[in-house]
């Protein structure tokens, strides 16, 4: 069963990378990720994070400076379909 609250933070997170621009070869820290999330939910966020890595939602980047990542364009349907949940959440 699908958790809404967890696709509500799915959702913020990969609508942040997409109004950034993150996309394939523009990555950003996955630090930046949990930043805009009350303390009690930055540890959802952050195993939600690497299940998305998991899942092949996010591609991870490992760099000399730190883990990033970006949106991988190839899961757009299923990346499109939580930023619906997101804003239709906030709304």
């Amino acid at each position: 069963m699908v958790d809404l609250a967890d696709d509500v933070i799915k959702g913020k997170i990969l609508h942040k990378l997409t109004k950034a621009g993150k996309f394939e070869h523009s990555h950003t820290d996955i630090i930046n990720l949990y930043k805009g999330f009350p303390g009690h939910l930055q540890g959802r966020a952050k195993t939600l994070v690497r299940e998305m890595i998991r899942k092949g939602l996010l591609k991870l980047k490992p760099t000399s400076y730190g883990q990033h990542v970006s949106i991988n364009l190839e899961q757009s349907d299923e990346i499109l379909r939580l930023i619906e949940v997101f804003k239709n959440f906030r709304s």
